[in-house]
């Protein structure tokens, strides 16, 4: 008997649950959605749920409690670099799950479980660019300084070479020399 045991055990036994549940976890840290079945994804949103909560606070134990549940250094990093930014002032609720059918092989429910704050169509043009959850340092100022000088230049040389070839059909019409017909080509005498 079951009495009392509450939680989903997803046919597997614990060290496979638990495995599979940190690779889901990972993965939707990286990748910031996934698709999997509705089971796991109710799963997922349990496992991941507080280890968000604990990547507002950046110190050195909620890092290594991080990582001895998703046992990735890249996931770890992600999780406190660019998403624990973004959901700084979210009381809770950062995953969403959305329904998309049925499996086509064994009829499972469907579903796509993602971060809640980086989908662009539900977020109402709260769209913070990448660059704002880095941190400001001398290199980066330095590179966005010339990235908007090249930016600058770009747009002068396509100013010149547009003028140009307004010009040139001009001089082309006041000189009245034809255009040159197009050669066909055939496959004539090569051998195949």
């Amino acid at each position: 008997m079951r009495h009392n045991k509450n939680f989903n055990h997803l046919g597997r036994k614990s060290g496979h649950r638990k495995a599979m549940l940190s690779n889901m976890a990972a993965s939707l840290i990286l990748h910031k959605r996934i698709e999997t079945t509705v089971a796991k994804a109710k799963a997922v949103q349990q496992f991941v749920e507080p280890l968000v909560t604990k990547s507002k606070e950046d110190t050195t134990h909620s890092r290594r409690v991080v990582f001895s549940y998703l046992k990735q250094k890249e996931a770890v990093t992600e999780l406190f670099r660019t998403v624990a930014p973004k959901i700084a002032e979210r009381p809770g609720g950062y995953t969403r799950i959305l329904k998309t059918g049925f499996r086509l092989g064994d009829g499972a429910d469907m579903c796509i479980i993602e971060l809640v704050d980086f989908n662009d169509a539900y977020t109402f043009g709260k769209v913070a660019s990448a660059e704002e959850a880095k941190p400001k340092t001398r290199r980066s100022r330095k590179s966005a300084a010339k990235k908007t000088d090249a930016v600058e230049d770009a747009t002068v040389v396509e100013e010149k070479k547009s003028a140009a070839k307004a010009k040139a059909p001009k001089s082309v019409a006041v000189k009245g020399a034809a255009a040159p017909k197009a050669v066909k080509k055939t496959n004539v005498g090569k051998k195949m």
